[in-house]
């Protein structure tokens, strides 16, 4: 018989020591690095934000990039990403953008210490351990015809089911697309993982491990507490979307600049402290 899973079966270990992370994500590099979008060159922000990071007070434990690294899935767009981001001195982890491929993340990006989930190359989904905690990357990358849409298969499911039914160390997840509305008409009816609900509904017992679940995609910053989670999504690193409620198309905001948050994982709470940084 299975037990039943409550939030005090799955009350997490408490770690002692805290865990600092950067969150960057929707670099969108582009084959050249005169290559623009939006208005804006993409590579010249990729860079500022690698020098910020190195420079920062606090050393952070690890980078996430929570995907859309390249525009399009070019090798040499690729190249010109992952040479900057080999110039950080901490471990880097990626999640699979609606304009990445998975493959070319495992091809063209040296990762920290991780463990795959599955031994596919077409799939980007993995754990990996820091201090006590764990972190999950899903890949809800969906195909093309559905695309800016998130799909979450059948197998991604389990990979999450699998880990919240027993109890563990307090767990992070990081995905590329939101799950939940963040009420603007047109990212909600666009953007979102399609059947999100499906996830949310299998982490909802779990909550007392989990510290957050943290995507892009939807180039601006933004925070969502649903059923005793947290959801937050970061700033593009070079470009934002506009995200009024009842806009039923998509914008664009020239003047919010590039931005990254620095993340806080305590023994008792999680910090978010959202950073912006002047476009070079």
């Amino acid at each position: 018989m299975t037990p039943r899973i409550t939030a005090e079966s799955l009350k997490p270990f408490t770690p002692t020591e805290n865990v600092y992370f950067v969150h960057i994500s929707d670099s969108h590099i582009g084959p050249s690095a005169d290559y623009a979008r939006h208005g804006h060159r993409a590579l010249p922000c990729l860079e500022k934000v690698v020098d910020i990071i190195q420079s920062l007070p606090q050393k952070p434990d690890f980078v996430v990039h929570t995907g859309d690294v390249v525009t399009d899935p070019h090798p040499a767009s690729y190249e010109l990403a992952a040479e900057m981001m080999a110039r950080l001195d901490v471990p880097v982890y990626y999640v699979t953008g609606n304009h990445d491929r998975a493959r070319d993340l495992h091809h063209y990006f040296a990762m920290g210490p991780k463990r795959d989930v599955y031994d596919d190359p077409d799939l980007l989904a993995y754990t990996f351990d820091v201090k006590g905690h764990r972190f999950m990357v899903v890949d809800a990358r969906a195909e093309d015809e559905i695309d800016p849409h998130g799909w979450l298969t059948q197998k991604q499911l389990d990979f999450v089911r699998r880990e919240v039914r027993q109890p563990g160390p307090p767990l992070t997840i990081f995905m590329h697309y939101p799950i939940v509305p963040i009420n603007s008409t047109w990212i909600d009816a666009y953007m979102m993982v399609i059947n999100g609900d499906a996830l949310h509904q299998i982490l909802v017992p779990a909550r007392a491990r989990i510290r957050g679940v943290f995507y892009g995609h939807i180039h601006q910053n933004v925070q969502i507490f649903r059923d005793g989670i947290m959801y937050t999504g970061v700033a593009s690193l070079f470009s934002q979307f506009s995200g009024w409620p009842n806009a039923d198309v998509i914008g664009f905001d020239p003047e919010h600049p590039p931005g990254y948050n620095f993340v806080h994982l305590l023994p008792e709470q999680t910090i978010v402290h959202q950073h912006t940084f002047l476009r070079p």
